[in-house]
């Protein structure tokens, strides 16, 4: 307590007038103190060994909050518990003051973060760099039934995790155009944006390990534009600075889809030109040798430095790598594209096409003129190699072309991304499977060995240790204390499946936690829940393709069946809809929209009672999930087969202890086979199933003809049933539902009616249900990304794991 009691003095607050937002930041101020000596350390060793480093490069981390994890991974829970126990302050509210880093969208982003736990406890040696985004993504509110955006200021009383790096700014160029003096290309008249870096330090769990994410942030040049001084405009000159620090001002928000705006594009070149400067700059400090020339002080590169892409939002590292080490360095292409290729390596996160990146060649023309002649040079290469390969094939070299010629010429990402890399990954065993037959098939014919897979997974310590300390508690007593970082023990409690008291304990713990979120939604929105319910949860961002609305067409058909036959045997449940809707995606908000309307009628009928309630979570985010996850009776994952690329959301509840209702699409289809098909329940078409229904040509009208209550549920979307306020709202919605159904939600609709009615008769049964819940838990081994890490480390990135040793960082 003498540290956090120190510590508020540095608010300049005195005792009496600290308040817990003080306190917190007291806290974190006095756990910061204690990582820095590790965290010395730790870069210290890797610089001692000169060993290979890697690098995750990502426009997004979604981080959550780093109190509580940091307090876990450094063993410090006991210590301050006690310590503000002894200033009379309560935990709980002090990490509640804590805003959410949410500089992600969903998935992709939570993935980065996860990735970060797991290499630091690991101990590889690894860095994320990503951008300091002042705004992340927007705090949503439900108003009179509408999803509502408002900035997330989450830097607004400052961030004590971060460290401010002013000592190694990095100018960033954009603009101008290239000229040619003999052999010699020169990139002039561009404008300057000033990258500075702020680091964060990431804790492994129970080790000496704390690796750095660095995130970038725009200022703009000390020396601006002197044009304005000559015209003695001043103030226009400061005001000015405004435009080049816009740059890492907000997130897009959108999810898995492609939005080209030059800003995005600006955005993602400023991190990725900022990342290459700092990791020559790191390679060449090792340097312990003068080599003869540049193509040999560049040979060992790919010996010391990895690059994994995240998707394909940093791939323009590629053309910048080679424009350096061409223009600056002055390598060969041979040699320059040699050490690109044994550099990087690209992870795939999606094969929806609206989701792919193709910028338009004008934009890139104009913003980086220099890149754009590296691709289509990449590209000259690239074409000449498919002709040699398959001679005569005109097609296939039009196919397989990065420069994409219908239409407005635009420069395929992805494609650019697999000729580049050494190695592709898909995300999950199906999705990497997709990849080679669909999206990247003329590839793979090209470069068979480039091809992986590496099923997502998540972090046990957020996803379990921290969010649901009842049952962690709990396991640790049966199978001691390493299942956190050796998460296949788990499987030890398979042998107590049919142990009646383990399962009432774990029945006890799941109540618990309902009871958490009960409170939450209670304190929130002022609903009372009934516990004994089913929580039936599906939370993810709103899309077309995660088909919130058959889950929404579900709960319309029990309470239309509850209200036919209000004395009919019903088992109760509470169904919850969580997530955020992009602010342009018009489909998506309406869908938010029309699940509130559904919930404010269904709650406020007498004749449904408690056996139905229905929940918009708003402003779903990391922290909120930390209470979901370990709350929910049923998992929802029930995307069309073939459209989500893995899920983790999926891996959160089963490793909780929630059954899955779901398609045989992303990580479900590998959960299933861990977990065996009588533990989970699968329903749908599969992938195959779904490409003959449109090969033959799909009408919405020969299923609905045969569905009175898929019938019934459709028109009173059409006439305004649920909000007769406004009675044509829906009615477009649901038109296009059955003229345009491109996720099959009318197809899928009669299987997943009649999996939920099985759901509804096992949950009548508590001690079938909880012998379910135990298998899964004890099956979820797989879904550690500490498994994942280890897998990209030996078969992609080629990287050791490094033993921080501890002594004190005096010298």
């Amino acid at each position: 307590s003498s540290g956090i009691n120190a510590e508020y003095g540095t608010c300049a607050k005195d005792r009496n007038v600290a308040t817990n937002k003080d306190f917190y930041f007291a806290l974190a101020n006095t756990i910061m103190d204690k990582l820095v000596g590790k965290w010395i350390r730790t870069q210290q060793s890797y610089h001692k060994q000169n060993v290979k480093r890697v690098y995750y490069l990502s426009l997004e981390f979604m981080m959550g909050r780093t109190l509580s994890n940091t307090m876990i991974n450094l063993m410090l829970e006991g210590a301050c518990d006690e310590a503000l126990y002894q200033l009379g302050l309560d935990i709980e509210e002090l990490e509640s003051e804590e805003p959410d880093a949410g500089l992600g969208n969903g998935g992709l982003g939570r993935l980065a973060a996860c990735f970060l736990d797991s290499l630091a406890t690991l101990g590889y040696p690894a860095y994320g760099y990503g951008i300091r985004y002042e705004h992340g993504l927007f705090n949503q509110a439900i108003v009179n039934c509408n999803q509502i955006e408002k900035p997330d200021s989450w830097l607004t009383y400052g961030n004590p995790w971060e460290k401010a790096r002013p000592e190694y700014t990095i100018p960033v160029k954009f603009y101008g155009r290239t000229q040619r003096t003999g052999d010699k290309v020169e990139w002039v008249d561009y404008k300057t944006v000033i990258a500075m870096p702020y680091d964060t330090p990431i804790p492994g769990y129970k080790n000496n390990t704390v690796n750095t994410v660095r995130l970038w942030s725009a200022k703009s040049p000390k020396d601006f534009d002197l044009s304005y001084f000559n015209h003695g405009n001043y103030i226009e000159a400061v005001l000015d600075r405004n435009i080049a620090e816009n740059i890492s001002r907000v997130l897009y928000p959108n999810d898995n889809f492609f939005e080209g705006k030059e800003l995005r594009l600006k955005q993602e070149y400023f991190m990725v030109a900022a990342t290459l400067v700092d990791i020559i700059r790191r390679f060449k400090v090792n340097k312990t040798t003068t080599p003869e020339s540049k193509e040999e002080l560049y040979a060992d590169f790919p010996d010391k430095v990895a690059i994994q892409l995240n998707d394909t939002h940093p791939s323009l590292a590629v053309p910048e790598l080679m424009r350096i080490l061409l223009d600056e360095e002055g390598l060969t292409w041979d040699s320059a594209w040699k050490v690109c290729k044994g550099t990087f390596a690209y992870t795939n996160h999606t094969i929806l096409p609206e989701a792919l990146e193709r910028w338009p060649v004008s934009m890139i023309e104009h913003v980086l003129p220099r890149h754009l002649e590296i691709i289509y040079l990449i590209n000259h290469f690239h074409l000449e190699e498919v002709k040699a390969k398959f001679p005569g094939d005109d097609d296939k070299l039009r196919r397989m072309s990065i420069i994409e010629e219908q239409g407005e010429k635009r420069i395929n990402m992805a494609y650019l991304s697999v000729v580049s890399c050494h190695a592709v990954n898909g995300v999950a065993a199906i999705h990497s499977g997709l990849l080679i037959t669909s999206l990247f098939k003329d590839f793979y014919e090209l470069y068979p060995g480039k091809f992986q897979n590496k099923t997502n997974g998540i972090t046990p310590r957020r996803w379990l240790v921290l969010c649901n300390p009842s049952l962690s508690h709990l396991i640790t007593e049966k199978i001691g204390d390493e299942w956190p970082t050796q998460l296949y023990q788990l499987e030890k409690l398979k042998e107590f499946v049919k142990d009646k008291t383990f399962l009432q304990e774990i029945f006890k713990t799941k109540q618990e936690n309902k009871r958490r979120l009960a409170q939450y939604v209670a304190d929130t929105y002022g609903i009372t829940l009934n516990t004994g319910s089913m929580f039936d949860i599906q939370v993810k961002r709103i899309h077309e393709y995660k088909r919130q609305t058959l889950n929404l067409l579900h709960v319309i058909t029990l309470y239309n069946r509850i209200k036919s036959n209000p004395n009919a045997e019903f088992v109760p449940r509470t169904v919850f809809f969580g997530g955020k809707a992009a602010p342009g995606y018009q489909t998506a908000k309406q869908t938010v929209s029309l699940i509130c309307h559904v919930a404010n009628v269904i709650n406020n009928d007498p004749i449904v009672g408690d056996k139905l309630k229905v929940v918009f979570l708003a402003n779903y985010r990391c922290s909120l999930a930390e209470i979901i996850m370990p709350a929910a009776d049923l998992s929802e994952q029930i995307s069309l087969a073939g459209t989500e690329a893995s899920g983790t959301g999926n891996m959160k509840f089963m490793l909780n202890g929630g059954l899955t209702i779901g398609t045989l699409d992303g990580a479900n289809v590998e959960m299933a086979e861990e977990m065996g098909m009588d533990n989970i329940f699968i329903f749908g078409m599969k992938v195959e199933d779904v490409s003959k229904l449109w090969n033959e040509g799909y009408d919405t009208r020969r299923y609905l003809a045969r569905l009175p209550e898929l019938q019934l549920a459709l028109s009173q979307l059409r006439t305004g049933f649920f909000n007769p306020a406004e009675p044509h709202k829906f009615h477009d919605f649901a038109e296009n539902l059955i003229s345009n159904d491109r996720f099959c939600v009318i197809a899928d609709y009669e299987a997943y009616i009649k999996c939920q009615e099985e759901v509804s008769e096992l949950y009548m049964d508590w001690i079938k249900w909880t012998g379910k819940c135990l298998h899964n838990i004890a099956s979820a081994g797989k879904f550690s990304s500490d498994r994942t890490i280890k897998e990209y480390a030996d078969e992609i990135w080629d990287i050791q794991p490094v033993h921080v040793d501890l002594n004190p960082p005096k010298e």
